[in-house]
């Protein structure tokens, strides 16, 4: 076997690829991302021009650099700079609102609570005694047990919902 030699017109390519890929490398990665939305409502995110039928809803430059972290991050949780004209409430004022906040949860915890209660007995563990109507009629007495379960679910999952808001309360 005998070995060749490139070409001379790859030997030219081969320098000017190398500078392209290294002038690509070295400009910033900022690109122009649009939002789009079509006739039937899909929204569509594109750097080009789209084709026609696209009404433009935003732009915004998207930047693939990586970012630096800011002063006083270290536990990974960014904190913004309060603006210089925030109002600023003072700490008992703060407190005397989480306390009313409170009162206000565990007051709404207590009603839904025995929302949730009465819903249970009327549910009867999902076999309540027919009424005097739903004797003759099996779907109108399933139907009522169905309402009756959801009223149930619906007191729990506001019970779980204060019991977490009451929970994150400082």
């Amino acid at each position: 076997m005998t070995r060749r030699h490139a070409p001379h017109a790859t030997r030219r390519v081969l320098p000017i690829l190398g500078a392209v890929l290294a002038l690509a490398a070295a400009a910033p990665s900022n690109a122009t991302i649009c939002k789009y939305v079509d006739a039937d409502g899909n929204v569509i995110y594109s750097n080009v021009a789209p084709g026609k039928g696209l009404r433009k809803l935003s732009c915004d430059i998207a930047d693939d650099a990586p970012r630096a972290k800011a002063p006083g991050t270290g536990n990974g949780v960014a904190r913004a700079a309060t603006p210089a004209g925030f109002p600023r409430v003072e700490p008992e004022a703060q407190k005397s609102r989480d306390e009313l906040r409170r009162k206000v949860l565990n007051d709404e915890l207590s009603s839904e609570e025995k929302l949730l209660g009465e819903a249970r007995v009327a549910y009867g563990n999902g076999a309540p005694p027919p009424l005097a109507d739903e004797q003759n009629d099996a779907e109108r007495y399933r139907q009522r047990i169905a309402k009756l379960r959801q009223a149930v679910q619906l007191h729990e999952r506001n019970v779980d919902a204060l019991r977490k808001e009451l929970a994150a309360i400082r």
